[in-house]
């Protein structure tokens, strides 16, 4: 840029001369820039792919600690439900003991109802011969719950489980409702037992109305209105029961009542429904046993 030149023309060789090296800066930050843009979305790209590794990996593991820790739950709850079962079977536990029901510390509890067997209708002992007064007392119970006998063979070999009557001709249909066996029994081999009895099973015996029935069951439940805790009105005999019903001695002794009830009060069969639950599991274990001297006897065992 020498002195031979004037001002303007000094002014446009600078700016000449110093473009190209402008430029090539420029384009080296640009394409820096947007290298670093690239790295930077590189970057959060695999940080988002970690990120839903990591979710991904913890929702796994959240889902099997869950269902290992509903099992554990299921184990508690079955456990607890045993436990239940197996106090009731002790000969000195009666109904409405306070042993029936009990609570662990950070584990669950256990409820258990204990009932007797002898209040339901023995199917074998009702049908197997032909007896007219036994089996108008299945007729009867059987009307009473909208079915009429005439179109079942009442007729059929030993039962030795409930289960068994679905096999039978004629009766499907009836024991396809839900709770039809909460009345029927194949274990006692003798009538009723009235300490026991359900409603619908005492309407269905001779001389029995819905007046007499509930005045009785009234005074056998007690204050609570629950059979089998401690405030249950105790009877000691069928007759016994059939004198607080208002029965006359004469009509106590007639055939057609003395054959549908039991020989003896109470009849050494018992139901125990144990219910074991820990946290929202719930288990329930139902036992048939007969008490006959010290030592019991399991008839049946079912887990549910």
């Amino acid at each position: 840029m020498g002195g031979c030149h004037s001002d303007p023309q000094n002014t446009i060789f600078a700016i000449s001369a110093m473009t190209p090296l402008n430029r090539v800066e420029r384009s080296d930050n640009t394409r820096r820039t947007k290298n670093s843009g690239a790295a930077i979305m590189l970057a959060l790209w695999a940080l988002f792919l970690l990120s839903a590794l990591v979710i991904s990996w913890a929702l796994d593991i959240d889902s099997r600690l869950s269902i290992a820790g509903e099992g554990a739950r299921m184990l508690k709850a079955e456990a607890l439900a045993c436990s239940g079962a197996e106090i009731a079977l002790h000969p000195l536990i009666k109904p409405g003991s306070p042993n029936l029901s009990g609570q662990l510390k950070d584990v669950g509890g256990y409820l258990v109802r204990l009932t007797g067997e002898g209040g339901r209708l023995d199917i074998n002992y009702f049908v197997r011969d032909g007896d007219p007064d036994k089996l108008d007392v299945l007729r009867r119970y059987l009307e009473n719950k909208g079915i009429d006998l005439n179109e079942r063979d009442p007729a059929h070999d030993v039962l030795r489980r409930i289960e068994e009557l679905k096999q039978v001709a004629g009766w499907s249909e009836f024991t396809s409702v839900p709770g039809w066996d909460d009345d029927f029994t194949v274990n006692t081999g003798q009538g009723v037992d009235l300490t026991w009895a359900s409603r619908d099973v005492l309407l269905a015996l001779p001389g029995m109305t819905p007046e007499i029935v509930d005045r009785f069951l009234q005074l056998r439940r007690g204050a609570d209105g629950i059979d089998g805790t401690q405030d249950d009105t105790l009877f000691k005999s069928n007759d016994e029961v059939l004198l607080a019903m208002g029965f006359r001695q004469d009509q106590i002794t007639q055939p057609q009542i003395k054959k549908v009830l039991s020989l003896s009060v109470p009849v050494p069969f018992f139901r125990a429904t144990s219910t074991g639950r820990s946290g929202v599991a719930t288990r329930t274990i139902q036992v048939v046993f007969t008490r006959v001297g010290i030592q019991p006897s399991v008839i049946s065992w079912k887990e549910f």
